[in-house]
């Protein structure tokens, strides 16, 4: 694989950490405004209807224009495109911290989701560049992947501080000096020498693509409200899936197309795409109903519900930069990558089992088993997401990473949301009714919430079966290197 002219290694581990300062605020984000989102609807007095557009806005940007903004990440530049959309960000940012009304909220999170767009892919591909020689690879997407997995619990944990003690507007300026940071810092440690796309945007691709990724990412959110049987549910996902299917038939014919079909063909690809989409079902489904279950049925207050994801972020960071990343430069990514997702699978069945009175060393233990199982598969699947591909793609192919935590995220919010509450429902039925007593409500909800765990750990354990069967890249060859071009070395893969 040609590789650029790496930067000189302290600058690289500096630019790291702007790096990931980046995609803690792109992940941090959407967790900050879920836990501000009720004190907000307070504020500006919007309807619950106009509630759920502030979460759907930004996920709709965000994911319809993933696969444009990582290819325009390799047209004109991915140091260029990431400072861009940093100061894109905090000025989306700083909208949605001044907004008067839901209007303008909605029109904040909207660009936030553009510019992140833009932002993840320039941030992944940025990464894979710079870090080539196997052992420092491994370390630096140790760092990038728990950061990526442990930023939805920080920012529940933000969220929960600042809506409780400030207001619900420092959940948005709060981004701000984060961008600022970034900027500065990027500016002075990124190097961008990446040899760039040279052809013209793929206009009938961009098209394709946004719309058929925005028709499947809304289809799954109004799932959640609309019911899945809905005709708005049912046509948005026949024209998502249409429009995709449109858009790789277009792909194989174009000649300068935006998503070339050698980025999906690669089997390490595929498998880091598919799996992490998968597992990414459970995650953002089991966030979810964790929190529910530490405010409906233990009756927590936020912040103490968003403490209660520490046990799951500590483990997450070690799993990712101490198991996964210490191995990945030893042996092959396939076992570490099953391993990891059947670690997981173990800590959902751990939280498939509590009730109601479980104490919190029992939930501590469960999230501790998924923090640490997950942190360890997502190191080598982020790593193999741009494996062996070609400099000139990097940002799309860093695009698809990020496009398969967009739909998994959404799929797995309104399917684990609608079988948790579809099951509580039947089970309150048979047991007494609505006008049930408070105990035997907490039994259905943990009954609804049993369910969707199951289904959770299915999902996982496909994870982890894509991976045992797809994944075939060898473990890295060290190649000798002088301390001063360490940069310069690629990892050679073996199949």
């Amino acid at each position: 694989m040609p590789t650029a002219h790496a930067a000189p290694e302290s600058q690289r581990w500096k630019a790291l950490l702007f790096i990931s300062i980046a995609q803690l605020m792109v992940v941090l984000d959407g967790a900050v405004m879920n836990i501000a989102l009720p004190s907000a609807q307070q504020a500006l007095h919007f309807t619950d209807g106009s509630r759920q557009w502030v979460v759907t806005a930004y996920g709709l940007a965000f994911g319809g224009l993933l696969l444009v903004g990582g290819r325009i990440g390799d047209m004109v530049g991915r140091k260029r495109t990431f400072l861009v959309a940093l100061a894109g960000f905090a000025v989306a940012s700083a909208i949605g911290g001044l907004a008067a009304n839901a209007a303008m909220l909605l029109l904040a999170r909207a660009l936030q989701g553009v510019f992140a767009a833009l932002l993840a892919p320039a941030a992944l591909s940025l990464l894979s560049l710079s870090f080539t020689q196997p052992r420092e690879r491994a370390k630096a997407f140790g760092v990038f992947s728990a950061v990526s997995i442990a930023g939805g619990a920080v920012g529940l944990i933000v969220g929960g501080l600042l809506t409780q003690y400030l207001n619900w507007r420092f959940a948005m300026f709060v981004l701000v000096p984060i961008a600022v940071i970034g900027i500065l810092g990027a500016s002075r440690t990124l190097h961008d020498d990446g040899e760039r796309h040279r052809a013209r945007l793929d206009l009938p691709g961009v098209l394709l693509a946004s719309s058929g990724l925005v028709g499947l990412v809304y289809g799954f959110g109004v799932a959640e409200s609309h019911g899945w049987s809905a005709g708005v549910t049912i046509g948005s996902f026949t024209a998502g899936v249409l429009l995709l299917a449109t858009f790789v038939v277009v792909q194989a014919r174009v000649p300068c197309p935006l998503l070339p079909l050698r980025v999906l063909t690669e089997r390490n690809r595929a498998a880091a795409y598919l799996s992490v989409g998968l597992a990414i079902v459970s995650m953002f489904g089991m966030f979810l109903l964790l929190s529910y279950y530490f405010q409906q049925v233990k009756g927590w207050s936020p912040v103490l519900a968003g403490l209660a994801f520490m046990p799951m972020a500590v483990p997450q960071a070690i799993g990712a930069t101490q198991i996964g990343a210490r191995l990945a430069h030893r042996i092959a990514p396939r076992p570490i990558m099953v391993g990891g997702y059947l670690v997981t699978a173990a800590g959902l069945v751990l939280l498939a089992l509590l009730d109601a009175d479980s104490g919190f060393l029992e939930i501590a233990l469960a999230e501790a088993v998924i923090g640490l199982g997950i942190g360890t598969a997502f190191m080598p699947a982020m790593s193999i997401s741009t494996h062996g591909v070609e400099p000139t793609d990097a940002g799309v192919a860093s695009a698809m990473i990020s496009s398969s935590q967009q739909v998994g995220g959404s799929i797995g919010t309104a399917l684990l949301n609608t079988i948790a509450t579809s099951s509580a429902a039947t089970y309150l039925l048979s047991h007494g009714g609505p006008a049930a007593q408070t105990q035997v409500r907490n039994e259905a909800l943990m009954h609804g919430y049993s369910v969707a765990y199951w289904v959770a750990v299915g999902f996982v354990v496909t994870a982890a079966l894509v991976s045992a069967t797809m994944v075939n890249a060898g473990a890295p060859k060290h190649v000798p290197a002088p301390p001063d071009a360490l940069g310069d070395v690629a990892p050679v893969p073996v199949h």
